[in-house]
């Protein structure tokens, strides 16, 4: 191979967009099979048979296409349906109606006339790429979001305005650092760290996740109360991941977990550290 010298600009002017097409076997089977579906005035529990029957997997995807649901929220809303057991093909198998009756639960029949018997416009392609792209990333932000409000609203009741810093980075042991969403008083000597995670909520991988509380852990004063909140119906499904968390908790690296419905306690034990540590 003869040797070169290759020049920036060359380069870019040779790139070109990496297209590719988005739909693979799957996609194309489920699109022929939703297909295939009649339209009609009103559905019945026949039609969610018929859609789960054969290719069950391939019927949940078209279910979950009709009730915008994803993956995981899919599962949680089964399973929170269902109860014990599996949610999967056996399942089906051996008990179609409860299967079917969770899925009428969720909505499926009037999804079905309301999606088939729709009739679009041209804006509703560009609204539903501004949706799968945009609104994707919107939706994670503000769950989110609303999560730390949730929390920043507490420790506001408690700490009062300028009690507190908010989504900043703070000192710690040894001039440590760590970001964090809450810092009391402030985030040069913060006497009490609150962090608020909702999984899913942003698109932040799993070890991120962890790797942002072991952060704070390391970074914080052992005489510090760490404070967790969290929420979602996805830990469900990485309930070993959660453990995780709950075990730095029975450690004592974190000193308490709260979900949203655990708010009063946590305006509680925000009272209580007030007081005890003379905040």
């Amino acid at each position: 191979m003869r040797v070169v010298v290759q020049d920036l600009d060359a380069i870019v002017a040779s790139l070109s967009p990496l297209d590719v097409n988005w739909m693979d076997d799957i996609a194309a089977s489920a699109i022929a099979r939703l297909k295939t579906i009649p339209q009609k005035a009103t559905y019945t529990s026949a039609d969610i048979q018929e859609l789960l029957d054969g290719d069950f997997e391939e019927g949940i995807l078209c279910a979950r296409l009709f009730l915008a649901l994803s993956k995981d929220a899919m599962t949680e809303r089964l399973r929170s349906i269902l109860g014990a057991g599996g949610i999967g093909s056996t399942r089906y198998s051996s008990d179609k109606t409860i299967f079917i009756n969770a899925f009428e639960e969720l909505g499926l029949l009037e999804a079905f006339e309301a999606t088939i018997n729709y009739q679009p416009v041209w804006s509703d392609i560009l609204a539903e790429r501004l949706r799968s792209g945009r609104g994707s990333a919107i939706q994670g932000q503000k769950r989110g979001r609303g999560l730390e409000d949730f929390a920043e609203k507490l420790v506001q009741q408690v700490f009062g305005d300028g009690g507190y810093e908010t989504r900043c980075t703070f000192i710690g042991a040894d001039g440590a650092t760590a970001k964090c969403d809450i810092a009391i008083p402030d985030k040069s000597q913060p006497r009490i760290v609150l962090e608020s995670k909702g999984y899913g909520a942003t698109g932040s991988k799993m070890t991120d996740i962890i790797g942002d509380l072991d952060a704070i852990i390391a970074a914080k004063r052992h005489d510090c109360p760490f404070l967790f909140v969290t929420d979602g119906l996805t830990w469900k499904s990485r309930l070993s991941d959660l453990r995780k968390i709950v075990h730095r908790q029975n450690q004592g690296k974190i000193a308490k977990i709260y979900t949203m419905e655990m708010g009063d306690q946590l305006l509680e034990d925000l009272a209580t550290l007030k007081a005890e540590l003379a905040i």
